[in-house]
């Protein structure tokens, strides 16, 4: 006679039964090491982003600081801000050749021609004519003269700027010296051509309405290359900052303090 034999079930608070839901589930101890280690791991992600962000921050410091000077010569450019004369810009529309038509009846104004230049720059520099009277939205040529007294090849670099300041941005300059570094053989004696006109959207501005004379100015120096391989004005920035007629600005480039010392 066979006996046969069945399993035996465990109760469910027995050592066996508590071991095999421990292995099933992973011990205490495990789970608090695998939550540890994805703490470090998200902590560590965080570090790398702050670390990235701000070393993002620190380049474009650098970098806006390095640009503020040019950047501030393009925005005057632009605006005629600080007596900057603004270039010709057909793609805004505000200078279509269409807008040089003469204003019928308005009063012509004089513009007079003053010419300056770094003692480090042995030329001569002087306009050709005292002044010119133009009527709003007339162009007009204009020249200059620069020889080269030296013995050997130079460049040189103009800035430019107009007073009364509050005209600037009506004051366009169409071709000009300026624009680029101009380069003089030994002895060589040039003239320089200047076309420009005055925007007739003058007339609408209360301010500009009784201007009867302008003054612009350009101030020629030895030309130099920078740490980047560009051509610079071989002069002390707060000079060059004073030819372009921003030492009257609390919020200029350089301080006016600089300005003082330098002049």
């Amino acid at each position: 006679m066979s006996t046969s034999s069945k399993p035996t079930k465990l109760p469910s608070g027995s050592p066996t039964s508590s071991h095999a839901s421990t292995s099933a589930s992973g011990s205490p101890k495990s789970n608090l090491s695998r939550q540890h280690q994805s703490r470090q791991q998200l902590y560590a992600t965080r570090n790398r982003s702050l670390l990235m962000y701000t070393s993002a921050v620190v380049v474009l410091a650098v970098g806006v600081t390095y640009a503020a000077v040019p950047l501030y010569r393009m925005f005057c450019a632009a605006t005629g801000f600080a007596g900057t004369p603004t270039v010709m810009n057909t793609a805004s529309g505000r200078f279509e050749p269409s807008r040089l038509v003469p204003v019928d009846g308005a009063r012509r104004i004089r513009v007079h021609f003053n010419a300056d230049r770094s003692e480090a720059l042995p030329w001569k520099f002087v306009p050709q004519q005292k002044f010119v009277d133009v009527l709003p939205g007339e162009s007009s040529l204009a020249f200059y003269r620069a020889k080269n007294e030296s013995n050997g090849d130079v460049i040189g670099i103009a800035t430019y700027n107009v007073t009364p300041d509050r005209i600037a941005p009506y004051f366009s300059k169409v071709e000009c010296f300026c624009f680029e570094e101009q380069k003089l053989l030994a002895g060589e004696e040039v003239d320089m051509p200047l076309l420009f006109f005055i925007d007739k959207d003058m007339l609408d501005d209360p301010s500009c309405r009784n201007i009867d004379d302008i003054v612009l100015s350009y101030t020629f120096f030895r030309a130099r290359r920078n740490a980047h391989g560009h051509l610079e004005p071989d002069a002390a920035e707060a000079v060059v900052q004073k030819s372009l007629g921003f030492d009257g600005y609390e919020h200029s480039p350089v301080r006016n303090t600089d300005i003082s010392k330098a002049a």
